[in-house]
């Protein structure tokens, strides 16, 4: 998509989330779980709300300017009908994260895409005994 730059926040965090889901997905796969119970309840601990707000908080730093402001976008855009049993905050949190995975897909920065993601997956795995 050439356009990505005119895409609102939630149009950039509709493919960031389709997009991270399937390398999650993957992800587990590949790590060996195979058994659809013990893949939903690990996939939380990467897709949650409130996982990608703990994430964020360990990445954002790490974001430059230009990602830091895709971040805002789907923040400042997302939906206000959000579900009742996520905080708030955990939801703009991560509507933002998912539209910097959006941004980042679209503009076809893989190598970027990749990094960031491998970071998610080692800052998860990290605190899974937190």
């Amino acid at each position: 998509m050439n356009n990505y730059q005119l895409l609102n926040g939630s149009n950039l965090a509709y493919i960031g989330d389709a997009y991270y889901e399937l390398r999650v997905r993957m992800h587990l796969l590949n790590k060996g779980i195979t058994k659809n119970a013990e893949l939903r309840k690990v996939s939380i601990k990467y897709v949650s709300a409130v996982a990608h707000q703990k994430i964020f908080s360990k990445i954002k730093n790490e974001l430059n300017a230009e990602e830091y402001t895709y971040f805002l976008r789907g923040r400042n855009n997302a939906p206000h009908g959000y579900r009742k049993n996520v905080n708030h905050v955990s939801y703009v949190v991560s509507t933002g994260l998912e539209a910097v995975i959006g941004f980042l897909y679209l503009k076809q920065d893989t190598d970027r895409l990749d990094e960031l993601i491998n970071k998610i997956f080692l800052i998860v795995e990290s605190s899974e005994g937190e």
